[in-house]
């Protein structure tokens, strides 16, 4: 339920910095405002206008802080109601003067995603937009703020706008011939019914045919890289991440625990997984090691399996092909400056494989883009790509595609139109469910609650 109080909360990450912002919206911002703040010059805050001055204790006359003060009237705000902030020093003590200053003069501390859960129940945004706000903050790369800002810019909820419009055309026609049954449904109409529901159920197939994408986009990927031991595996995690991250020696067995590391790419968030070296040994630390190693398989969007291509594949090579049995796979043959004596198996050599050297770093750009293009294409770069990135998104249109596949089939059966009005409704429920149209508490409960305080 949406009171309509004023909420105060700290806008800027914890810890000292060099300013501070601390958020106030609803009906007594301005008056909070005037309580606590003095222009250097006098006078009242000007809506949309910065002001100087000090931030001061009315009740004991004490000064908190120098600070600049803007205050935004509503309707044009973030939350679309009057909304104030007050920009002082970051230091954490002043900012928790600050904020307990608005508190004690009428406000109340704002609830996680409460700002925004303001926008869209204001009519400012959408559920999907307001998603995309929380996607901008967490994005890893480019690509991903690319999707976020197009989310947020309303492109997606431009798509979903489309196919509603679609369905309601045809619940429409659908409906006036229900209540006019006298009025005979000509092939014509039917068609014209049927292109309808056709075309909002293509629209929907395309939204959820770049969800793969979008969600490694926003999410990211785990590539686990994996083999013998002195294959090259550490060495391979340091050229990729351009720097010396791991520890590399001729002895065999020197990682014994799994080194985790971030990298981008070209757009696609990548977690690498170095791993122990697969092999048998009576080290109870090396064999906790390479346990952890093969539970991590079955976790991994994609297994780097490294191969010393100056060695032919041995027992221990064999061992690791079958334990990725299942996994999704690229053969990294590694040291391809040094004379080959590899000859792979024939499933191996028909999969994906790539040369490479970790001491020179020959073929690791190659290496790179074919991850890369495992799993996105080239249209992420293109604007008019726009892909939902969020279980929910995903679920709610599949929802929707069994229900208008369900009233295509009825179309060509003959069934009764009130039950293709039911299920046309139900189409509509679950379409709108993305941004928003059709909602209740629980689910913005759930899509708020994972948002930062003071956003």
């Amino acid at each position: 339920m949406y009171i309509r109080d004023t909420i105060a909360a700290v806008a800027t990450p914890p810890g000292n910095g060099g300013i501070g912002i601390v958020r106030v919206s609803g009906p007594e911002a301005a008056v909070i405002g005037e309580k606590i703040f003095k222009r250097a010059n006098n006078g009242g805050l000007i809506s949309h206008r910065f002001s100087f001055g000090t931030i001061r204790d009315p009740w004991s006359g004490e000064t908190v802080d120098e600070a600049m003060a803007v205050l935004m009237k509503a309707p044009r705000s973030y939350t679309c109601e009057d909304v104030l902030e007050l920009h002082c020093h970051g230091g954490v003590l002043v900012v928790e003067q600050v904020l307990s200053l608005c508190l004690q003069h009428g406000a109340r501390l704002a609830e996680p995603g409460e700002f925004t859960r303001r926008a869209f129940l204001n009519g400012r945004i959408d559920l999907a937009q307001a998603e995309a706000v929380m996607d901008i903050i967490g994005s890893q790369t480019e690509a991903a703020l690319q999707q976020a800002q197009r989310q947020r810019e309303g492109l997606l909820s431009q798509r979903i706008e489309d196919v509603r419009s679609h369905l309601l055309k045809a619940l429409a026609l659908v409906e006036a011939y229900i209540d006019f049954p006298e009025d005979d449904l000509g092939d014509t109409d039917l068609n014209g019914i049927t292109a309808e529901v056709s075309h909002a159920a293509s629209l929907v197939d395309t939204l959820l045919s770049g969800f793969d994408e979008g969600r490694r986009l926003r999410e990211g990927i785990a590539v686990l890289i994996i083999g013998k031991p002195n294959a090259g595996k550490s060495s391979l995690l340091n050229r990729l991440l351009n720097e010396n991250r791991a520890i590399v020696t001729h002895l065999p067995g020197t990682t014994r625990d799994i080194i985790e590391e971030s990298i981008n790419l070209g757009g696609l968030p990548v977690r690498l997984l170095d791993t122990a070296g697969i092999r048998h040994t009576d080290c109870l630390v090396e064999q906790e090691g390479i346990a952890r190693a093969l539970e991590k398989i079955p976790q991994a969007d994609l297994v780097l399996f490294v191969l010393d291509a100056s060695d032919s594949f041995g027992p221990e090579d064999q061992l690791i092909r079958e334990a990725l049995a299942d996994a999704r796979t690229v053969v990294v043959l590694n040291k391809s400056d040094l004379p080959s004596q590899m000859v792979l198996p024939a499933d191996l050599a028909a999969g994906e494989h790539v040369a490479i050297s970790s001491r020179t770093g020959e073929g690791v750009d190659a290496l790179r883009e074919l991850v890369r293009s495992s799993f996105l294409r080239s249209s992420v770069d293109n604007r008019e790509f726009i892909a939902i990135s969020r279980a929910r998104h995903r679920d709610a249109l599949v929802s929707a595609s069994r229900t208008l596949q369900s009233v295509l089939t009825g179309f060509a059966m003959g069934v009764e139109l009130e039950l293709a009005a039911v299920d046309l409704r139900e189409a509509l429920t679950a379409v709108g469910s993305v941004t928003g149209h059709v909602t209740n508490d629980d689910v913005l409960d759930v899509v708020f609650s994972s948002f930062c305080i003071g956003k």
